[in-house]
């Protein structure tokens, strides 16, 4: 048998009919999930770090034109969402974007999102750890008067030795996703109802206190500002593609998938821009810079007493509780999907028998998630985020054009409006908001990638099951 070339090896294509009989592999995961508990995953993997602690990070870079750059990422996610919801629709399988480049671009190509993937939910997870110790530590405050000690409330950089509350809080989203899926999403809806109703509390104290004043002058750090803050809260928006993620636990996908994405995306942009709106009214703009547990402390200083800061702050341990819980059941699943395919060690893909889940590869996850958010500043943190969100929710948009042209008779449980127009300004929404990251950012996620390439071509490239079937 003649060897194939490399140029064939690394643009093999994973054929949609192999997607669709995974699901009835032994190792394959069961479907649990429903249609509200589905889109509260989304919804719980979103509303979170994007406005309990992005915000303060976000406002010194735009001012009161925060609301703009909302909008923007908003605009971006929506455009994406559409596109993810007819892939999964067409190609419901485990692995989200990842799955869909390797049934559209190739298997290089695939990995090297399944890489994007890993530092989109693995870093994300770390990065929303260490905003729940920010919460933690003000709760503890504003209910005893003492808070925790520097040394074990931050990571090295910013003062500390280790971030003690966001190891904790990682342990706690492990514990309960080796319980099972339905577990998870079971404690992850109700958690999310409890913050969205802590959120509408904090947009109606705030309205209370509007100042039209406050939006003067709007927009100081001029455009550049607005799309810099817009980079930057971008990863918040990860649900997306979190939803994708779970397609095989996932009752009748071709239907499920598609409603779940575009309802979280409407409860959760709707959420953020009127959250972003009661607190750049309710506070100056200049005032939000280093403000740990931003909007808790806002409430504190309109209201003058301590039993809103307590309500919002046990409101956003609950939230980022939930952000952590399912960002982490993300990543165990990319990790399953590429271990399934052969490109990870098989490892990744065994399951437990009993609670039907990948019991090794969360141990995995959780640790590696721990001692990032323990030991690394959470700025640094956000700006890898969002680079890896927005590769990989590009990649999601071209793929439509193409599985368009390749595979024109598959059948679609849901079409992209205006195609392909969508898609293409999709992509270009993402190609914008990748302008805005600073450079250190391209300097590390380059490094990231150039690992992930030695890791193809010195194991992934012989071990993949495209390569056994050849």
């Amino acid at each position: 048998m003649t060897k194939p070339s490399a140029l064939k090896t690394i643009l093999r294509c994973k054929p949609v009919v192999d997607f669709l009989s995974d699901d009835e592999d032994e190792r394959s995961l069961a479907r649990t999930i429903g249609l509200f508990p589905l889109t509260m995953l989304g919804v719980g993997a979103t509303i979170g770090t994007g406005i309990f602690v992005a915000l303060t990070t976000a406002v010194p870079e735009a001012g009161p034109a925060v609301t703009l750059s909302f909008v923007i990422a908003g605009i971006t996610a929506a455009l994406t969402a559409l596109c993810y919801a007819e892939l999964a629709s067409t190609v419901p399988a485990a692995g989200s974007s990842y799955s869909y480049a390797y049934a559209t671009l190739g298997e290089l190509a695939a990995f090297l999102i399944g890489a994007c993937l890993l530092l989109e939910y693995g870093v994300s997870a770390s990065a929303i750890a260490v905003g729940w110790g920010q919460y933690l530590n003000e709760l503890l405050l504003v209910v005893t008067g003492w808070r925790l000690p520097e040394a074990i409330a931050d990571p090295p950089g910013r003062g500390g030795i280790v971030n003690l509350p966001a190891v904790i809080l990682v342990l706690l989203c492990l514990v309960l996703l080796l319980r099972g899926a339905r577990e998870s999403s079971t404690a992850n809806a109700v958690l999310v109802v409890a913050k969205l109703a802590v959120l509408a509390l904090f947009v109606v104290i705030a309205l209370a206190h509007f100042s039209p004043a406050n939006f003067h002058p709007f927009a100081p750090m001029g455009m550049l500002g607005i799309g810099s803050a817009a980079s930057s809260i971008f990863f918040s928006y990860i649900g997306i593609d979190a939803v994708s993620t779970a397609a095989e636990e996932v009752k009748n996908p071709r239907r499920t998938l598609p409603l779940a994405i575009v309802l979280s995306l409407l409860i959760v942009t709707g959420a953020y821009i009127l959250v972003a709106l009661a607190a750049v009214g309710a506070q100056r703009w200049t005032v939000f810079a280093g403000q740990e547990a931003g909007l808790a402390v806002i409430l504190h200083n309109l209201t003058g007493a301590a039993w809103p800061a307590v309500v919002l702050s046990l409101g956003a341990i609950a939230s980022i509780f939930s952000v952590t819980l399912v960002v982490l059941f993300g990543q165990t699943r990319i990790l399953y999907a590429m271990s399934r395919d052969g490109l990870l060690p098989a490892f990744f893909s065994r399951i437990d028998p009993v609670s039907h889940v990948p019991r090794q590869n969360t141990w995995v996850v959780a640790i590696g998630a721990a001692l990032l958010a323990a030991l690394v500043p959470l700025d640094v943190l956000v700006n890898l985020t969002s680079m890896g969100t927005l590769i990989a929710f590009a990649t999601v948009s071209a793929g439509v054009i193409i599985l368009r042209r390749t595979n024109p008779d598959l059948s679609r449980g849901y079409h992209v409006p205006l195609y392909p127009v969508l898609p293409v300004l999709s992509v270009l929404f993402c190609l914008y908001l990748i302008a805005g990251l600073p450079a250190g950012t391209y300097l590390l996620f380059a490094f990231w990638i150039g690992a992930a390439c030695l890791i193809y071509f010195g194991y992934s490239m012989r071990r993949s099951a495209l390569a056994d079937a050849s």
